[in-house]
């Protein structure tokens, strides 16, 4: 069993930039491949970005070059770094760990993007 919690959201205006965080309760490498999924109101949830355990990382067409995701294996954490933030990108944001076999996934933590 993995717990996984997530932190960093908020309120921020069009234009601006938040660290999403995402610290796992048991060790994350090299056994899953972290990811980050969004929920807008009324919507389903979707995938965000990706970055295996070697590092290599995949992203939606839409976040491309403003999200960034990283990983820290000795702290067992991932992070989604996001700038130029739209209104669009507003939604609940999500961390999961998927080795294959088990997905675990957070809480979730709010972004709001608005003036």
């Amino acid at each position: 069993q993995v717990e996984l919690v997530e932190s960093g959201g908020g309120l921020v205006e069009p234009g601006g930039s938040l660290r999403l965080s995402c610290v796992a309760s048991a060790i994350i490498y090299p056994y899953y491949i972290m990811a980050w999924y969004r929920q807008a109101p009324g919507k389903q949830r979707e995938w965000v970005a990706e970055i295996t355990s070697s590092g290599l990382t995949n992203y939606k067409g839409s976040v491309k070059g403003r999200f960034t995701i990283s990983r820290d294996n000795a702290k067992n954490a991932v992070f989604l770094q996001m700038n130029s933030l739209k209104p669009e990108d507003t939604a609940v944001y999500y961390c999961q760990a998927n080795s294959g076999r088990n997905n675990y996934w957070g809480q979730g933590t709010q972004v709001t993007v608005s003036s």
